[in-house]
This record gives C-alpha cells, structure tokens and sequence, in this order.
C-alpha cells in the first residue's frame, strides 16, 4: 500500500517516523500518537491515520472513541461507507484507493452495503470490484444492478482501451500467415503480388518476369480458426472470468475466427451470443458453485468440427468437483484428435495462483500447456496457437513457468 508523503516534512527523519506511525498506528490524543514513535500527527495525517483506522482497526470513521479505544468499524450503512471512500479517493493515490475498498469488502463484510446504488457512485472502478458485482448481480435490485453495469461497463472500457488492439494486432498476423497460399491454382494466383516478388528475376532478353515464386489469394473459407473459451466460474477464477470476457469478445470481433465463450459450474453455459457486448458475458456469468470440468469438456468436445483448426483454451484452478477420471480422458481425447488444448491456471495480474497441482502435470504430460497467464501476454499466447507455434517454447521464452509432468512446479507468469 503506499501512503502519501506529508505536506510539509518538518525534518529529513520526520517522514520515516511519520510514515511507521502511519502504518502502525496507535491511539491519539491532541495529534499526538502514543505508541511510542512521538510522532505528532498534522492535521493531513490525521485524516490518514482516521480513515486507515476506520477499515483496519475498528474504528468509528473519523471519530476516536471515548478513552481512545477503536470501536465500530465503518458501521452498517451506506452513507458511513459512501463518506469514507469519498475521504480515501481525496487522501490516496488510485492504486491505493482499489486496494483499500477491495479490503473494505473482505475484511468488514461489506457486500450486502454494495447493493446501494449511492454508494456505487463513489466505488472506484477495478477489476476486483467487476468481479464482486458479478457475485451480487441475482441480489441486487433494479437500481443497483444498473449501477453495476455502469461500474463494470468503466471497468470492460478501459481493460478494452488497453488490450483491444495488441490481441488484434498480434491475431491477425497469425491469421495472415496461416492464410498464405504458396501453391495456388491459376485461379487463385495474385499476378500483382506474384510480380512484386518476383521483379529480382526480370528478364531482359524476353522483357518480362519469370516468377519463381506464384503468390495466392487466401482461400475462402468460414474461418481459419475456430476458438472455445472455457471458463470456470468458482470464485477463486473470478477476476480471470472478467479478462477472458474481455478477451471473448474481441476475438468474436475478428471475421477470420470462429469463437465461444463456455462458462461452468456444475452446469454448463454457452454465452456466445452475447460476444457483442463483453458487459453483456460478464453478467451472465453466476460466479460461486461448485466445478465439472468434465462436463465442460464434453461439451467443448461436442462443439469440435474441425479438430485441426481448433483451440480450446481452458481457463480453471482445475479442482475437479466431478469426475476426475473421465474429464482426463475427454482432455486426452482432445489432444489425440487433433484440437489444440491450452490450459491456463489464471488470466490476471495476480501473481501466483492456487490450483491442483496433481492434474496440472497430468496435463503436462498429456502435452497440454499448463501455466499462469497474465493478460498482457495473452495475445502473444495466442497469435502463437493460431500460427500453430510451440506454446510451451513461447511460454518459456516470456519467462513463465510451466506445469510439467512429474514435478509439482508452481506455475506462475
């Protein structure tokens, strides 16, 4: 967490003491700390020091409690809620100011206060808080659902505005290349590019260009690839549910590829025809529950016309609550017809994730690529399954670690 730097240090030491004081904090009368740092708290300081307290010690927001003792915490309504997150966007930084509301909801309960559309007005948008109204969405009223959407419309804008175009960049150079045709008929053949390549055998004598090399038009076709997200939806996958949702309607956006975006639980749901609006995806996902793999690989499975130029990227902690035994085998049914299996153990920026390690280096071995992705590396993930690259070897090359077959590895990006 980073504390703002005061006003007006009095003395070059006095902001290492101020910023312990800050972080330990401690009972206060007249300004004054008395934990022992001596540290006198300004006025800025002590609006600091009142609104970490309020989420981290109990406090009453703003108001000590009597003989100084911390009591309370944020209270039960949205008003006590909604006056603190407007005093820590005014005293915080931004990245500062998401980590103490997501703690705000962890730590205090606060999700039943999160149904108040006032009090969403003053929630910073993030992709934690997507991922919690997700979680509340078949308990909101109508107000606040629509609240909601606004929210999470800001968050799928800006997560848009940064990944859009380098997943577009990166697939369609992949489908440009896997589009080539070197060996076209004569139909087929692009005389104004086949010139161009060839100018460097221009013949003199003959005074025309003697091709080399013939250069084709792209064969039509319904698409060059066809692409199934499959998500799951229990809570720890949360915020990876709301990248890939980004992700799933962005690669709808693209003509050359056929995608689908599946969401499970204990039930299987097929969400592509809401692609149009990723807003749209992520509400129609009911995050919580418990986990079939199993019975999202058949019917990923049954979703397989062209094995060859299929992808099927698997976006779960893999925790099987069904049938671990079968959903193995529908996975090596998968590799062994031809359809390219990726498993990724998260899509975010969360580090590290918790995951079955036991079935990720049965995967491993069953030459499943399985890691942690962030999102920033999932176009070049997958422009590379697209142009039928090794993912293992791309995966490698960006730093990230693989599940591998026997070793319990932690996979991480």
């Amino acid at each position: 967490m980073t504390l703002p730097s005061s006003p007006d240090p009095e003395r070059p030491d006095s902001e290492r003491l101020r910023r312990w004081r800050l972080l330990l904090g401690g009972e206060t009368s007249g300004g004054q700390s008395a934990d022992g740092t001596g540290c006198a708290l300004s006025e800025h300081d002590a609006r600091l020091d009142a609104a970490l307290a309020a989420l981290y010690d109990g406090a009453k927001f703003g108001k000590p409690a009597k003989g100084g003792k911390r009591s309370a915490g944020l209270g039960g309504s949205a008003p006590a809620v909604a006056t603190w997150l407007a005093e820590v966007r005014d005293l915080f930084p931004q990245g500062t100011v998401r980590v103490l509301q997501q703690d705000a909801v962890d730590r205090l309960n606060l999700k039943a206060l999160l149904l108040e559309p006032e009090l969403m007005e003053g929630v910073v948008p993030d992709v934690h808080m997507a991922a919690t109204l997700m979680s509340l969405k078949d308990v909101m009223p109508a107000a606040a659902k629509d609240m909601a959407r606004v929210v999470v419309r800001k968050v799928v804008d800006d997560l848009t505005a940064r990944l859009a175009e380098p997943l577009r960049s990166a697939v369609s150079g992949s489908l440009n290349r896997a589009q080539r045709n070197s060996r076209p008929r004569a139909s087929e053949i692009d005389w104004g590019r086949t010139v161009l390549k060839n100018l460097k055998s221009y013949d003199p004598e003959r005074k025309t260009v003697i091709p080399e090399r013939l250069v084709g038009y792209g064969r039509a076709r319904r698409s060059l690839k066809d692409i199934v997200l499959c998500l799951d939806q229990s809570g720890s996958m949360a915020s990876s549910v709301v990248y890939a949702g980004v992700f799933g309607a962005v690669l709808a956006s693209l003509p050359a590829v056929s995608t689908r975006v599946v969401v499970f639980d204990t039930e299987v749901v097929d969400l592509s025809e809401h692609l149009s609006d990723p807003v749209d995806v992520l509400f129609g996902v009911q995050l919580g529950g418990g986990t079939d793999i199993n019975r999202a690989l058949k019917y990923c499975q049954s979703l397989v016309q062209r094995p060859e130029d299929t992808i099927v990227v698997l976006i779960s902690d893999l925790y099987e609550g069904g049938d671990e035994k079968r959903m193995l085998e529908r996975a090596r049914q998968l590799v062994d017809s031809g359809v390219r299996v990726i498993a990724l153990l998260a899509l975010d920026d969360d580090g590290a994730p918790g995951y079955d390690h036991r079935v990720a280096t049965t995967f491993a071995g069953l030459g499943i690529p399985t890691f942690a992705c962030t999102p920033d590396h999932f176009p070049g993930l997958m422009a590379t399954a697209i142009a039928g690259g090794d993912v293992a070897t791309w995966a490698a090359g960006q730093g990230i670690v693989l599940s591998r077959a026997g070793d319990e590895e932690r996979a991480r990006a």
